[in-house]
């Protein structure tokens, strides 16, 4: 619709010059917006105001000219000139009710725009290390990244989603210490619990795991041995766990990156991953050495101060095996790399870009910062697990609201706000919970179409895209739709595609729940003012029929954007 009024605009000012009304030396870029105040139109442009000086014109007097072109097009309901010289448009009836064509024709594809162009992003998100359950944060990050990724689809990228394993380290060989020690303590053996060893009740279930399976196989073996089994066998009992949890909120990873793979040795040249970045950076003249260690210059990328990659003693850094994983994803060939990481990240972001413009690469990273969820109860903040006595995880949660209130509560918020999480509310079967009244509009649309159709009500089976694709005239007298309530509905349907570049260009899936909440209240008041199956008007009654499948088709593809259901009963 924005492109259709741009080209409006585009066809009166090149009208206007070929008649000799204005002289341009070239017809300008047209940029068209949304008024703020609704009740000065629908679309409202400044290109008069932009235009007015090379053409040798006052503004208003050039925004006359272009108004007086456009008024009698039938798209065009009134077109005003305002202030300094803003042109305010309002879009015909006709114009509006060609929209509900385009939503039954396209179906899923609504909304579909093509500024990716194909270009391949890859978004990585969650990477929770692999050393116990994940928290609640982990899963706002999950709901993000993933529709995130869906959104980015819908706008031409071609996405992979990746999920960073942090498999090696410190809290790897805490991790096996600990659930050795519970191991020993299940054989009866008197053992000192490791200071700094993980204490969770999960530490005690994967050690019972193991001693089920195997035993006291292990209660006599040497220490070395004991955590280096231990190690590789509760980290894939853990990773397993992670990926069933995340597969019950319907996210799903196209590649799960191992960070020991950064560290193995290449048998051609003997080096790691991390080495030879390393000697990347330092063939572009990045890297230099000072007091036994080797240092990154990063503050000539506008870092605050230079950056350790390789420690006195040898070891690597945190931050350059992060480094060697950014220079593998680029050359995996992606365009764009997206990563979103936990509010205690925030500090890392200009390191990482600084790294990222070193390689060669600068302006291809995006990270999006998540920040912490607070649970709540009916107004009581809630920290600990009835069930464990332990902070609440991710997967308590998404047991206790299920997926879809789980997802779309995770999305209600910016991601740069802390959200605060209403268990009860997340549950509750009402219009207070978004989630349910959102849902519960596709699920009365679908009720409308199977009474209209003369469905049974009571039948499980009936297949609503079949019935509705079957039932709904093709060529319903649209024309009829032209009430405030009508207009309202496919105002808010048309605003669709719009959303989706909104959403895709600031990564900011928290547009989708908005959009679907003020388009389920727009068909809810629709409804409420408005009979659709009227058996004494069989005209009106197939043009809001038409109406109110597009109105579902729509609310099936917002909701698809979220990773929720569209239910077709409730």
């Amino acid at each position: 619709m924005r492109e259709l009024v741009a080209d409006l605009f585009r066809d009166a000012l090149a009208a206007a010059v070929e008649a000799g009304e204005v002289t341009l030396p070239e017809v300008p870029e047209v940029r068209i917006e949304r008024p703020r105040d609704p009740a000065h139109g629908d679309w409202a442009t400044n290109v008069a105001m932009a235009s007015a000086k090379a053409a040798g014109m006052n503004p208003r007097q050039l925004a006359d000219v272009l108004a007086a072109r456009i008024a009698d097009h039938e798209d065009v309901a009134a077109v005003e000139v305002a202030g300094p010289g803003f042109i305010n448009l309002r879009l015909s009836a006709h114009a509006l009710q060609r929209v509900l064509v385009d939503v039954r024709e396209q179906g899923a594809a609504f909304g579909r725009i093509d500024e990716g162009g194909g270009r391949r992003v890859q978004v990585e998100f969650v990477s929770a290390n692999p050393v116990g359950p994940m928290h609640v944060g982990h899963g706002r990050w999950a709901a993000l990244g993933d529709s995130m990724a869906r959104v980015l689809e819908h706008a031409g990228w071609d996405v992979e989603r990746e999920f960073y394993i942090n498999d090696q380290g410190v809290q790897m060989d805490t991790f096996a210490k600990s659930v050795a020690a519970r191991y020993l303590e299940l054989c009866g053996r008197d053992v000192e619990f490791p200071e700094e060893g993980y204490r969770g009740a999960y530490i005690v279930e994967i050690a019972r795991e193991i001693h089920t399976e195997e035993g006291e196989a292990w209660a006599d073996a040497s220490e070395a041995e004991r955590e280096a089994h231990f190690r590789e066998k509760a980290y894939a009992q853990v990773l397993e766990h992670l990926g069933r949890v995340l597969s019950g909120m319907g996210v799903e990873f196209d590649v799960w990156f191992s960070e020991r793979t950064l560290h193995e040795l290449a048998p051609e040249s003997g080096a790691s991953a991390i080495e030879h970045t390393i000697e990347r950076l330092r063939e572009a003249g990045h890297i230099y050495e000072h007091e036994g260690a080797t240092w990154f210059r990063s503050t000539e990328f506008s870092d605050d101060k230079d950056r350790v990659l390789k420690k006195a003693d040898g070891s690597y850094t945190y931050f350059a095996a992060d480094i060697a994983y950014h220079a593998d994803k680029y050359d995996r060939g992606f365009d764009r790399v997206i990563n979103i990481w936990g509010a205690d990240h925030h500090g890392y972001v200009k390191r990482m870009e600084a790294a990222v413009a070193a390689l060669g690469h600068e302006d291809k990273l995006d990270v999006v910062i998540g920040q912490l969820v607070n649970l709540f109860r009916a107004g009581e903040v809630v920290r600990m697990s009835k069930r464990t006595g332990e902070m609440v995880t991710f997967e308590d949660l998404l047991d206790e609201v299920g997926p879809d209130a789980a997802r779309y509560f995770f999305l209600r918020r910016s991601t740069d706000q802390p959200l605060d999480f209403d268990i009860a509310l997340a549950k509750e079967q009402s219009s207070e919970n978004p989630v349910y009244y959102v849902q519960y509009a596709h699920a009365r649309i679908c009720a409308i179409l199977r009474k209209a159709a003369g469905a049974d009500t009571s039948d499980e089976g009936v297949d609503i895209a079949a019935t509705a694709a079957e039932f709904v005239r093709a060529d319903a007298p649209l024309g009829l739709l032209d009430s405030d309530p009508e207009l309202t509905l496919m105002r808010k349907l048309a605003e669709w595609p719009e959303v989706v570049e909104i959403a895709a260009r600031q990564l900011a899936p928290h547009k989708l729940t908005r959009y679907a909440e003020d388009l389920a209240q727009t068909f809810h008041q629709f409804y409420t003012q408005c009979r659709v199956v009227d058996p004494d008007a069989p005209e009106l009654t197939a043009a809001r029929l038409y109406a109110v499948d597009a109105t579902r088709v729509a609310l099936a593809t917002v909701l698809s954007l979220i990773g929720v259901s569209a239910p077709e009963r409730m």
